[in-house]
């Protein structure tokens, strides 16, 4: 299939590509003498600009699409997610970002080497980096998918390629030179970009409704589209499940998660880095309720065409095999010139502040948790740890990649849930490490081996929930719960520890 853009649109989406090169060129000028200062920036960057990067590497193209999907279908009850975010950075910003200062933390494992040992910070940082290739993998591949369809109009196996060529790099250009400070103002221009793009799509599809504010307002809650909160038993997104799974989902997303944390630890003391939290939560919420909005107003262009020029409701659409989201359907066929320029640029910077970020994260991990631990018989310069920071940088685009692409044909070939399994993993790994934490700051319990076990243990005991696995569904927050849980008492069975 051809692609649908037009002149104008590829002007924006090569004017889009200039800055970043322009910015990378800019910002690859920043003054890296030694890998922390590759990792944290010195501990000197903003307040402000570490809540905004946060909030960009909390996003993805998978939010950029799915949160308009999760409207469109149902309500507004997944704004009860940064509900509970909100609740968690405050946790996590008086319990755990302190203790991460107090020993000057490059990355957050290293307070279980401060706690346990060297050996427990090594077994985290393997499983962060193991989950993080899974996740991050399955979201770079989501990420191209998106911008295969909008430039190409079909998701062949060289445009998602391409696509995922597009990504990897632009990450690389930013990430590999600057370290961490330029990913964080990198961050700010994707934010502005995908936060810009959704308000011109706000304000196009609005005004493309034959309805004024009222009336739609008076639909929409005719439709029961307008729930805040969900107080049944039903799973989900429910005031019971925000309060307790997805509450520790969000701890360990925002205290446990280097990929997040890592902006965190950037800033200039404790005090600023649990406020830069708190500030990204609360610049998150708008952006949220802003797509979640996208997907009410194509609720009503789709599902009432009295109120659109679309002469029936929506159905379902496939592309070579693959589920189109609501909001990718709009994009290819009802957005006019020129937006459809914007939104693919909104949707490559959603993609890329999530890419960059954890390129970064990674390396932090593999570099100062596993590397330089293991040569610390052999005393080697900072030069040589810098240098060994940006290689690792590219290691990880090249396993990205080959894991976006891992996706793409699991998910052509086969109809095991891998892709699921991807997303989800980091999940996997967090009850292991909430109840591995939990155990290491609340007790004086837990040693190296418990930390080992108790890893594996939550992880495994999350993966059995899986509806593949034991053949019915049980509520993703159970699943968290019960692995903390598991995890947490593996790690009461170790002897007393003092340290």
């Amino acid at each position: 299939m051809q692609s649908n853009f037009s002149t104008l649109d590829w002007i924006i989406f090569f004017s889009y590509f200039l800055v970043l090169i322009l910015t990378t060129v800019i910002l690859s000028k920043t003054k890296v003498k030694t890998s922390r200062d590759y990792f944290t920036g010195g501990n000197t960057m903003p307040m402000l600009a570490v809540a905004i990067s946060v909030l960009a590497t909390s996003q993805s193209a998978a939010t950029f699409l799915g949160g308009p999907e999760y409207s469109y279908k149902k309500d507004l009850t997944f704004l009860g997610f940064y509900l509970s975010a909100f609740l968690a950075v405050v946790f996590v910003s008086k319990v755990l970002v302190p203790k991460f200062y107090e020993i000057r933390a490059i990355t957050v494992y290293e307070y279980l080497e401060h706690r346990y040992g060297e050996t427990s910070k090594r077994y985290a940082g393997v499983m962060f980096l193991v989950g993080r290739l899974f996740a991050s993998g399955a979201r770079l591949y989501i990420g191209a998918l998106a911008i295969s369809m909008i430039l190409f109009s079909d998701i062949y196996a060289t445009h998602i390629a391409i696509s995922i060529a597009i990504l990897i790099v632009g990450a690389l250009g930013y990430t590999y030179f600057g370290g961490v400070k330029s990913v964080i103002f990198s961050d700010i221009i994707q934010a502005v970009t995908y936060i810009g793009a959704g308000l011109a799509v706000l304000v196009y599809l609005y005004y493309s409704l034959n309805a004024d504010f009222s009336t739609i307002v008076q639909i929409l809650n005719d439709n029961h589209k307008l729930k805040l909160v969900d107080f049944s038993f039903s799973g989900g997104f429910t005031i019971w499940t925000l309060l307790t799974g997805w509450f520790l989902l969000n701890i360990a997303a925002y205290g446990l998660d280097q990929d997040m944390t890592q902006r965190v630890l950037t800033c200039k003391n404790r005090e600023e880095g649990s406020r830069s939290l708190i500030y990204s939560i609360v610049f998150t919420i708008p952006v949220a309720l802003l797509f979640l909005i996208i997907g009410l107003l194509l609720y009503l262009f789709y599902q009432h065409p009295e109120l659109s020029s679309v002469k029936s409701a929506c159905v379902d659409q496939n592309i070579d095999g693959q589920s189109v989201k609501i909001f990718m359907l709009y994009i290819l066929n009802e957005m006019p010139e020129g937006l459809r320029g914007l939104v693919t640029v909104g949707a490559i910077a959603a993609a890329l502040s999530s890419t960059n970020s954890v390129l970064s994260a990674m390396s932090s991990v593999a570099i100062e948790d596993i590397y330089r631990p293991w040569l610390t018989k052999n005393s080697k310069d900072e030069k040589h740890y810098l240098n060994a920071s940006r290689v690792m940088v590219i290691v990880f685009a090249i396993l990205l990649s080959l894991m976006a692409m891992l996706s793409f044909y699991w998910q052509q070939y086969s109809e095991l849930p891998l892709l699921n399994f991807a997303l989800g993993v980091m999940a996997f790994a967090y009850a292991s490490l909430l109840g591995v934490y939990g155990a290491a700051i609340f007790t004086k319990r837990g040693n190296e081996t418990t930390v080992l076990w108790a890893l594996v243990g939550g992880f495994l005991t999350v993966l059995v929930l899986q509806p593949y696995i034991i053949g019915i569904k049980i509520d993703f927050s159970v699943m968290m719960i019960v692995g903390t849980l598991v995890s947490f008492s593996i790690m009461m069975l170790g002897e007393k520890n003092e340290q």
